[in-house]
């Protein structure tokens, strides 16, 4: 690892431009797609209520933990794992290879993220251009148009066969997902201060902005009181199922991004003054604003098309909502603006899981910072256009596997190797008062109990997050 200080990194140059990269980093796909797929599919308050409760835990103790273990390390997971472990035995190679996992991770995340972002760029073009709209409200032409922009193989001799009889990007989605990726590592070339945190400045404002215009119009369309309606139904029987619990820490686990990488190498970034709990805070509430807002933009415009809240599926967004915006008065500026938002949101996620790897790459191979930028870029596009046909696949492995794994690590490692005089004072540091008392023993037992359950059950359950 760099014996690089904090003030030799990169970092960012305000508390707000921080957490607005944070909530950047968070509100991805899993708040604006799969968050009203959850509401919609388990039935409005049934699902918030155990959400909103692993909301809290998870940021009183999972994010604050992150945070605090980057900043006091000044490295990313191989680095700040590397340093857990010295304090302990004095030795730090078995800490750095165990970090290594959390790396892996948000690698793979991110290469998955990457075809995604092929689809929201064409989305938004689409949108941008009319084409969109100009499908109308026939299902097999939305349907098709999603279809040729992410078809699936089920084997690997038809995916070299859609690749060969195509060419490399005639599945649909390569050249987007060129655009996609050359946008988001232009912005990581930039640093961390004027790359990240400016674009993030931009781009996390006019994501909130958009949202609440789409959410105030669509509020006062004919039949949309049934969506919210549907939004705030309590079905009490719903609270006894196991799978509502299950999938509602499954979603706020991974909604806050916490999965030993992200965060970490955020909180790397963040200079000593910085309070923490504070800034924890911020970013679990701006989140879950985020998946409000999409949630009460969505399953309202669901209901003012004339369709129950609770038809929503995976293929929700870009399909269902295509139909939806189309039909309905004002429809393509609708469609153009929702896609834009998604865009915003999408990018800041994707330059967050990237961002690990290259730094990596910054701490161990001393390289600077546009060449890293530039050889992990390269290796996400390759490996990127390689999976599109298991797209799906590829994230459900990630998910189930590898992301709780590296959060659980992460705990392991500052609530269990560090010491915890050691974990206590990196958390204090420029805290305007001491960490809750609770915050210990929540994370070293609670906290690091669920990543584990998250793991375990997402397996059997075939993905939660």
């Amino acid at each position: 690892m760099s014996n690089q200080t904090l003030e030799q990194r990169d970092g960012f140059k305000s508390k707000w431009g921080f957490i607005l990269a944070c909530i950047g980093s968070a509100v991805g796909m899993g708040n604006i797609w799969r968050f009203p797929i959850m509401v919609s599919k388990f039935g409005g308050l049934t699902f918030l209520i155990p959400y909103f409760i692993f909301v809290v835990l998870i940021g009183a103790t999972g994010v604050i933990e992150e945070f605090a273990l980057g900043r006091w390390a000044a490295a990313g997971p191989v680095g700040a794992f590397g340093k857990c472990t010295e304090e302990r035995t004095g030795k730090k190679g078995v800490g750095e290879a165990i970090g290594a996992i959390p790396i892996i991770g948000s690698m793979m995340l991110a290469i998955g993220y990457t075809v995604v972002m092929g689809w929201i760029f064409k989305y938004c073009w689409m949108g941008i251009s009319g084409s969109l709209y100009a499908l109308g409200t026939e299902m097999p032409a939305i349907g098709g148009a999603f279809g040729a922009t992410a078809p699936e193989a089920a084997t690997l001799g038809e995916a070299i066969g859609m690749m060969t009889s195509n060419g490399i990007f005639g599945i649909g989605n390569g050249v987007w997902q060129i655009v996609g990726l050359v946008v988001s590592l232009i912005i990581m070339a930039m640093g961390v201060a004027g790359g990240i945190e400016k674009a993030n400045k931009i781009m996390m404002p006019a994501l909130f902005f958009l949202f609440v215009a789409l959410g105030v119009y669509i509020a006062f369309l004919p039949g949309s009181s049934d969506g919210y309606k549907y939004i705030f139904t309590l079905n009490p029987a719903g609270l006894l199922n196991p799978q509502v619990w299950i999938f509602a820490f499954g979603q706020a686990f991974f909604s806050l991004s916490i999965a030993g990488n992200g965060s970490v190498i955020y909180g790397s970034y963040l200079p000593k003054n910085e309070d923490l709990p504070s800034s924890a805070r911020n970013v679990a509430l701006f989140d879950t604003l985020a998946a409000l807002l999409a949630a009460f933009v969505i399953l309202p415009a669901m209901a003012a098309g004339g369709v129950e809240p609770s038809a929503g599926g995976p293929g929700l967004m870009f399909v269902y909502l295509v139909n939806v915006f189309n039909g309905m008065p004002g429809g393509r500026i609708v469609g153009m603006i929702f896609f834009i938002c998604v865009l915003f949101a999408g990018v800041s996620s994707i330059v967050n899981l990237y961002e690990a790897p290259v730094a990596f790459l910054q701490e161990k191979l001393h390289l600077k910072r546009v060449p890293s930028v530039v050889i992990i870029g390269a290796i996400g596009l390759v490996v990127s256009i390689m999976i599109q046909p298991w797209t799906s696949q590829w994230m459900d492995v990630v998910s189930i596997y590898i992301c709780p794994l590296g959060a659980l690590l992460a705990g392991i490692m500052f609530f269990w190797v560090l010491k915890k005089e050691t974990a206590l004072a990196a958390v204090n540091e420029g805290g305007k008062k001491e960490v809750y008392k609770l915050f210990y023993s929540l994370g070293k037992w609670v906290f690091c109990i669920a990543s584990l359950l998250a793991l375990v059950l997402g397996a059997i359950y075939g993905g939660i997050g």
